[in-house]
């Protein structure tokens, strides 16, 4: 995976690439293994746990490009 995006769904990130989950997990989202967020978009996941959803959109981005190198 090159790039996420805010509507991309929980589960097909974490499907696609595993290696972000400690990112999600880092910033609060500590349910991602739970049916129910493997469904929300990024998008909404963020703003369930009060989070700014740019920020973490482009933190995984950051980890990405960087890993991808």
């Amino acid at each position: 995976m090159e790039k996420v995006t805010k509507d991309m769904l929980i589960g097909d990130m974490l499907n696609e690439d595993a290696t972000i989950a400690p990112i999600l997990m880092a910033a609060g989202m500590h349910c991602i293994g739970c049916p129910a967020s493997q469904a929300e978009s990024l998008e909404q996941a963020a703003m369930v746990h009060g989070l700014d959803a740019d920020e973490l959109e482009a933190k995984i981005n950051e980890y990405l490009a960087n890993k991808n190198k």
